[in-house]
């Protein structure tokens, strides 16, 4: 019997996004899960536009957009209590935001992750995955041909590749022996206590977080769906996780006597850790399994979604024999790089807020060394053996636009262009493949382009824009840039070469790992 191409150890968002990505690429998978079924608690709640970008790709647009939750006001507040929320207060610009415009996608909400599960999980069975419920990795192997994945039930499955996507006490990363360095956890212990409650009966529109002040009942008022919150607060003993109790602290921090249904107690502690390599010979970690992040700023599930978005579109190109596997080695060289950056930036917020929370605080980010949000999830730029040219400093840590200007190793940036008679965003233009981006003049890479695609057998797309977007991507009307499927500019001429073909091959034999 074949190999499974590949395993992934976790059901949870980041394990069943990795699943998706493989599949829309071809591959198929097998998603195995410790629990007995979908977890019902929301958990993380912000998705970036570029993680929006991710589902976009795949189709998955409208049902992620449908799973958005968008009944409560866009604001954080700051109260005794909910009952006493000081509606005045709410600011014009109330949470920090990246430029609009980067992006062909705009966040509808909220996306609670187990809104993201159920549709994520149809999603991964319809491209080609499975998904187990109730069995566990207790054990890993591997040799050159593969790795063999021994299960809870007793089962030994074998694999080409093995994703361990199972959390911050990872089971596959503590089995290849993998050391994690970082604080560990620095939070107090905490319930993410999830609730139904008619709040808008009482107080009206809320805002989708409130953090409540009152001394008996501290903590994070949020938003998670209709009549659907969780609260966030601290707590000492086993008793304290009590539904009687755990409702009693919820009135308090309300503020009024009304009448609570709890569905699920859920206790967590903030924890900053990181895997010291996020790849071991076949095997390879995701998500918290990676890295874990203090919960402000919303950078885990992000990261974690671009991890998976990361490793997908390589594993299938080695799987596909298109690329060598040097390729892999990129995946950590890139993600763990930029694992260590998130870190650093969600611990500068976990100290200071408001180098988060305030818009206005330039100089204070500055001078603490932290970026804009925007840039820690969308303005970071890679630097491995998939990129091919100098990778140059960020010239902004505040300004996103400025950052995404056509550099080697950074995300293409957004712009509406007119391609094949239809205007679309550039940021779909190489559809998950290759692509070469060239200047009204620059036939030459097109026709390179095609040439490339026969002598390699890898699919590379090729469009000729205007003078306007040649000259933001930082190249002349006969220059191009290369684009990988992840939709990182992997290179750039900024005019014409003697020989584009030649010059082409070369760049992709190094971004692909393949001679």
């Amino acid at each position: 019997m074949s190999p499974i191409p590949v395993v992934i150890a976790g059901g949870g968002t980041v394990g069943l996004a990795t699943a998706v990505f493989l599949g829309h690429h071809g591959v198929p998978s097998l998603v195995l899960e410790r629990r007995e079924e979908p977890s019902v608690h929301p958990r993380a709640l912000g998705i970036s536009p570029r993680s929006l970008e991710f589902f976009r790709e795949v189709g998955l647009s409208e049902r992620i957009d449908a799973a958005a939750v968008h009944s409560a006001v866009a604001w954080k507040a700051d109260a005794r209590t909910a009952a006493e929320i000081d509606w005045s207060r709410r600011p014009a610009t109330p949470t920090p935001a990246g430029p609009a415009g980067l992006s062909p996608v705009v966040a509808r909400g909220h996306y609670p992750q187990d809104r993201l599960d159920a549709v994520l999980a149809p999603a991964a069975r319809e491209l080609g995955a499975a998904i187990e419920y109730g069995v566990a990795v207790t054990g890993v192997e591997q040799d050159d041909e593969g790795v063999s994945v021994t299960l809870s039930d007793g089962r030994v499955l074998h694999t080409r590749y093995l994703v361990g996507a199972d959390g911050v006490r990872s089971a596959v990363r503590d089995a290849l022996g993998i050391a994690t360095t970082g604080p560990g956890e620095i939070g107090a212990p905490t319930l993410n206590i999830l609730f139904h409650a008619d709040l808008a009966s009482r107080f009206g529109a809320m805002p989708a977080m409130t953090e409540i002040r009152h001394p008996d009942a501290p903590g994070m008022l949020l938003a998670v769906g209709e009549n659907r919150w969780v609260f966030h607060t601290g707590y000492s003993t086993e008793e304290d996780r009590e539904p009687e109790r755990c409702a009693r602290v919820i009135r308090t921090a309300l503020g009024a006597d009304l009448p609570v249904e709890i569905v699920s107690v859920l206790p967590w502690r903030a924890t900053a850790r990181l895997a010291r390599r996020f790849r071991a010979g076949r095997a390879f970690l995701v998500g918290d399994a990676a890295r874990a992040v203090t919960p402000l700023g919303a950078f885990g599930l992000n990261t974690g979604l671009a991890d998976a978005y990361n490793l997908a579109w390589k594993l299938a190109m080695v799987l596909a024999g298109q690329a060598g596997e040097r390729l892999l080695e990129s995946y950590h060289e890139e993600r763990h790089a930029v694992a260590e950056l998130v870190t650093r930036q969600a611990l500068l917020r976990w100290e200071n807020p408001r180098l988060h929370w305030d818009p206005a605080a330039v100089a204070e980010r500055a001078a603490a060394g932290a970026w804009h949000a925007s840039l820690v999830i969308q303005g970071y730029r890679y630097d491995s053996s998939a990129i091919a040219g100098p990778v140059a400093p960020l010239p902004s840590t505040e300004d996103l636009a400025a950052v995404l200007d056509g550099s080697p190793g950074s995300h293409l940036a957004h712009r509406w262009v007119e391609a094949s008679g239809a205007r679309v965003s550039t940021v779909d233009l190489n559809g998950s493949r290759f692509a070469v981006l060239a200047g009204p003049d620059g036939q030459d890479w097109c026709d390179a382009a095609g040439k490339v695609t026969v002598e390699r057998g890898l699919e590379v797309r090729a469009v000729r824009l205007d003078a306007a977007w040649a000259a933001s991507a930082g190249i002349g009307a006969a220059g191009a840039v290369l684009v990988r499927p992840d939709g990182f500019v992997a290179w750039r001429s900024p005019g014409p070469v003697a020989d584009p073909a030649a010059a082409l091959g070369g760049v992709l034999a190094t971004v692909t790992g393949k001679p």
